[in-house]
């Protein structure tokens, strides 16, 4: 829909044009997967290690000081993340976090009629920044956590005072309160399952802004993202404004399929593996640099089928990766909080686009920025007439 046939018209950013071959090696050490079976592999390969994301600073840290958990694989990993499981369930999801999402985002529609126009992330963001504050445990915040979330993603990077001053911020306003609040009484969330797990504050600290970076800044660039395809086109955004929520849902999973935030995900090797290559099996040696392009992943015909770039809401992906491919990562690493970000996307899109006179009033602007291999949308503005 919106596009013809196999053009791609109906993606809004630009890719790059690399090879379009499975796995290519780009370097000595470094390779390219662009083919979602071998991506698949990699991901879900127990011979292969985190990479990018800043991990070399995380490697020099002291032995004794506990990772995030997008830094640890193997045993520890699976075993933190079987123990937080609970915190991410569809029946918690709808028990608890649904009246919230609800709530939240009346809040910022009222807001919305109230000032008439509004840049669409600033509403986003709050909506995404209350669910992940729950889920967390940073619920005993001074006023303006979102500024203070939002120092650590600036236009430009931060440059060394500015990112620890934003780190000292963030842990005085949200972190501290937080922890000084649960170690008198805990609670049902992350926050006080890391206190009885013996984590130190700074330990904390690391988890709760890993966290906030994986589930309010990539939320609020798709619900950005997927308003902007909406507005764009008549027709999809009628049929997603009528449809009820599993239709809707999938109309939002195959728009992330194909505009997948994250546009590369870096693992190391710790072993060989093997990979299916576009002549044969291809062998990537221990200690070798592997970046999935997800971009391209999500849209190899040979797992997507035909017109891969195309919107086709609902379409069938055989072997396993789900309707939005590669976009929530696959394996030990996936994001444990898919569900919540889609769910969250789809109630505040509602709500939006069911709003009388709702129209686009700006186009955003878009960078990618390469220290989280993201896309970032600046500048979309909405607005309501006649209310």
């Amino acid at each position: 829909m919106g596009g013809e046939a196999g053009t791609g018209q109906d993606r809004r950013l630009i890719r790059d044009g690399a090879s379009d071959c499975p796995v290519t090696q780009v370097a000595a050490g470094h390779w390219s997967v662009r083919g979602l079976a071998a991506g698949r592999t990699v991901l879900r390969s127990t011979e292969t290690r985190q990479a990018g994301l800043a991990i070399e600073r995380m490697d020099k840290l002291p032995s004794s000081l506990r990772r995030p958990v997008l830094y640890r694989d193997g045993p520890e990993h699976r075993e933190h993340r079987r123990q937080t499981a609970r915190f991410f369930t569809p029946r918690r999801v709808e028990e608890h976090y649904r009246p919230l999402m609800r709530r939240v985002i009346e809040q910022q529609i009222a807001l919305l009629h109230q000032e008439k126009s509004v840049d669409l992330g600033r509403l986003s963001f709050q909506v995404a920044l209350t669910v992940v504050a729950e889920v967390v445990g940073l619920t005993d915040s001074k006023p303006g956590m979102a500024a203070r979330l939002e120092a650590f993603f600036p236009v430009r990077p931060p440059g060394f005072l500015a990112l620890n001053l934003a780190w000292l911020r963030f842990h005085f306003g949200d972190v501290r309160p937080a922890v000084r609040a649960r170690r008198r009484a805990r609670r049902d969330d992350l926050i006080s399952h890391l206190i009885d797990e013996g984590c130190r504050d700074s330990e904390i600290l690391g988890e709760c802004l890993t966290f906030a970076a994986a589930g309010m800044v990539t939320t609020r660039e798709f619900i950005n993202l997927a308003a902007w395809h909406l507005f764009a086109d008549p027709e999809l955004c009628e049929r997603y404004r009528t449809a009820g929520e599993a239709d809707r849902l999938a109309i939002l999973q195959e728009l992330l399929r194909l505009e997948p935030v994250v546009n590369t995900l870096k693992r190391r090797t710790i072993a060989p593996i093997e990979l299916a290559g576009e002549a044969g099996p291809v062998t990537i040696p221990a200690g070798d640099l592997v970046e999935i392009e997800i971009s391209a992943t999500n849209v190899d015909p040979a797992a997507v089928g035909d017109s891969p770039a195309d919107i086709c809401p609902g379409r069938e992906l055989p072997g396993g990766p789900g309707p939005v491919a590669l976009a929530f990562g696959d394996g030990a690493h996936r994001c444990p909080g898919a569900h919540i970000a889609m769910l969250e996307s789809d109630l505040f899109l509602h709500a939006l686009f069911t709003q009388p006179g709702i129209t686009l009033e700006s186009a955003p602007t878009v960078a990618f920025r390469p220290e989280i291999a993201a896309y970032e949308l600046r500048g979309l503005r909405v607005s309501v007439r006649g209310t």
